[in-house]
């Protein structure tokens, strides 16, 4: 194998999944832009008008006439940042939810591990997120982690920082959530990789919040549903499934935290 790119603003491409989101998006698109060259917005057949809120900018612009999900943008959204040559693409919702400012903290990590996804995982300020969502991604994380042989912190999470090889990973099954999900069983049980989540913060939409977010379009008890009876199907397929599993706890989840700003 040859040595390792090195990733920088200049060939990480960021990637962001939008729909109906033109509370937040032009302030997302221009955080991202202040800290990687090329940023793709793909526009899942929104009709607020979030296309229009970002059109002067310098940023490529995909249009899905009707929804397709956020499997199918992401998709879309990795074809087009390899076609310009991207080392490694940075996904983050269009939301608000994503702080910019963690962009050169993913790449980073990225760096010291590059034979791993990057997470941003939502270990910081954890009280802001709500109870629900909290027991939802902690069982989701159970389960993910049995897909792929290791813990993972935060797989739930949307801010992430894929290596080519993985964002070029043809036939990863799976729409909407449960694409985000199968990409780190396919990246882990495929190519080896493993991930490494980075802390960020938790936002959210709620009392004592000083910023609005619009509501969220991951619906915990149904999308929490479909990813697992996925990830069930995967587990027993790849077979030895007590096996796996013990292997599994074994590896706890990998943290890139060298400030210190996580306990």
């Amino acid at each position: 194998m040859g040595e390792a790119v090195l990733y920088d603003r200049h060939n990480v491409v960021v990637v962001i999944p939008a729909l109906n989101e033109a509370l937040r998006i032009r302030g997302v698109v221009e955080g991202a832009l202040a800290h990687c060259d090329r940023v793709i917005v793909i526009d899942d057949g929104s009709d607020d008008g979030t296309a229009e809120c970002i059109t002067d900018l310098p940023v490529t612009l995909l249009r899905h006439a009707v929804r397709q999900g956020k499997g199918a943008s992401l998709r879309d959204g990795f074809a087009e940042a390899l076609r310009m040559g991207a080392a490694a693409v940075l996904t983050m919702d269009g939301d608000g939810q994503h702080l910019a400012e963690d962009i050169p903290r993913l790449i980073d990590a990225g760096n010291h591990h590059p034979q791993c996804i990057v997470v941003g995982a939502r270990l910081r300020k954890r009280a802001q997120q709500p109870t629900y969502r909290r027991l939802a991604n902690e069982f989701g994380d159970w389960g993910i982690a049995w897909g792929c042989g290791y813990r993972i912190a935060d797989t739930q999470s949307g801010q992430r920082l894929y290596p080519a090889p993985v964002a070029a990973l043809g036939d990863v099954p799976g729409e909407d959530f449960v694409y985000e999900a199968q990409i780190l069983i396919s990246a882990a049980r495929r190519l080896g990789m493993g991930v490494v989540s980075v802390p960020i913060e938790s936002r959210y939409a709620g009392a004592g919040a000083v910023e609005k977010f619009r509501k969220s379009h991951f619906r915990p008890l149904q999308d929490l549903w479909r990813i697992t009876s996925h990830v069930v199907v995967q587990v027993w397929t790849y077979g030895h499934v007590i096996r796996e599993y013990r292997r599994t706890r074994a590896h706890p989840p990998v943290i890139h935290d060298p400030t210190g700003e996580f306990r």
